[in-house]
């Protein structure tokens, strides 16, 4: 297993980043510094928790202005890059938030985002002012960087993972639309991914106005094109009938198989252990059709209750009577993102959003 992500945060680290910090301000107190944040707390910090311990520790080694403070940041920042330097924007996030600072924090995360991300950092501002803040990302949407361009978007996303939760968008994502508008053909993947996902997460709330989207943009541009599929796909794993249709699936799904199969092997194992699935399946005669194909795992919950996720085989048009069938090997080792529990699982084979063929097993601890 992967060693957690949290570990990146180590005394040397540290240590390297005071001595950026300290060429820049002579006065930081680099060894008091790293005494302050790896403290007797330390160990049982997650990632977010060791980025804001760091944040909030540095704000106090640093000049008490918060203007002078940023400047020592700005000073070194184009050797800060990657993801462990998300601490900087949450430094303005922490300490950028009083209305005179506005302009600078504005400033600030625009400029820190490119060697890390802004994305998390943006979001208080947001919920303090989301009419400024809004007023302020459309300007980044028109920025020549990309990681500025995609902080419009990924910032305002409704459902950021990691991030807090924007309410007010999930209630109503209409201010968030003017900023994907001008990002829908962008030449960066990096930000077409941002303004996908923006979408997608807008569907889990308000699928009509993501489907209505979908049609006005589709055939606009092959980049967009890409955009509304990546931005359905949980419309699509729901097979919502009118989606479905904007991507040219069959439309009758209940009968587009004339047989169906998925097996397990072995049918009870351990969880950490590997199982192999067979599937198959004959479409229909006719004409050629656009189809999807899924398995979906029911997975048991800490209290007994059953989830299902869906996992991709294959989507693409084939010939009426077409015969599908391949292996796919699936790992029951515990995840970040899930953790397993014994018992009976169903695994079901899913075409076009409909289950058509079942098979379970047992996992053990």
């Amino acid at each position: 297993m992967a060693e957690p992500l949290k570990l990146v945060y180590h005394e040397a680290f540290l240590h390297g980043f005071g001595e950026k910090v300290q060429s820049a301000y002579n006065a930081f107190q680099l060894e008091q510094f790293i005494t302050d944040v790896i403290d007797e707390t330390w160990d049982e910090l997650a990632l977010k928790e060791r980025m804001r311990k760091i944040s909030e520790t540095l704000g106090r080694y640093l000049p008490p202005s918060y203007e002078e403070a940023i400047k020592v940041l700005f000073a070194i920042d184009e050797t800060c890059t990657g993801f462990p330097y998300l601490f900087l924007p949450d430094f303005v996030e922490v300490y950028g938030q009083a209305e005179e600072h506005w302009e600078l924090s504005m400033k600030a995360l625009e400029r820190l985002t490119r060697g890390s991300s802004s994305e998390f950092a943006i979001r208080p501002f947001l919920m303090r002012d989301p009419v400024r803040a809004m007023l302020q990302m459309a300007i980044w949407a028109e920025n020549p960087s990309e990681h500025v361009r995609r902080l419009a978007s990924e910032g305002c996303r409704p459902r950021l993972p990691w991030g807090v939760a924007l309410s007010m968008f999930k209630l109503d994502p209409e201010p968030i639309l003017p900023i994907l508008e001008k990002l829908k053909a962008d030449p960066s993947l990096y930000v077409r991914k941002s303004v996908a996902n923006n979408l997608n997460d807008i569907a889990k709330d308000h699928p009509s106005i993501v489907i209505e989207t979908a049609r006005r943009w589709q055939g606009t541009h092959p980049d967009t094109d890409w955009i509304i599929r990546h931005a359905c796909r949980t419309l699509i794993r729901r097979a919502d009938p009118e989606i479905m249709l904007i991507f040219g699936y069959a439309e009758d799904a209940s009968s587009l198989t004339t047989s169906a199969s998925i097996d397990v092997e072995p049918n009870a194992l351990t969880i950490g252990e590997r199982c192999e699935l067979q599937y198959a399946l004959r479409v229909r005669e006719g004409e050629e059709v656009r189809i999807r194909v899924e398995y979906g795992i029911y997975f048991v919950k800490a209290k007994g209750q059953t989830s299902r996720k869906l996992f991709l085989l294959t989507d693409r048009t084939v010939p009426g009577g077409t015969v599908l069938n391949g292996r796919r090997s699936h790992n029951w080792a515990d995840l970040t993102t899930r953790r397993h529990y014994p018992g009976e699982h169903r695994i079901v084979l899913v075409v076009n959003g409909v289950e058509v063929a079942e098979t379970t097993m047992e996992l053990r601890e």
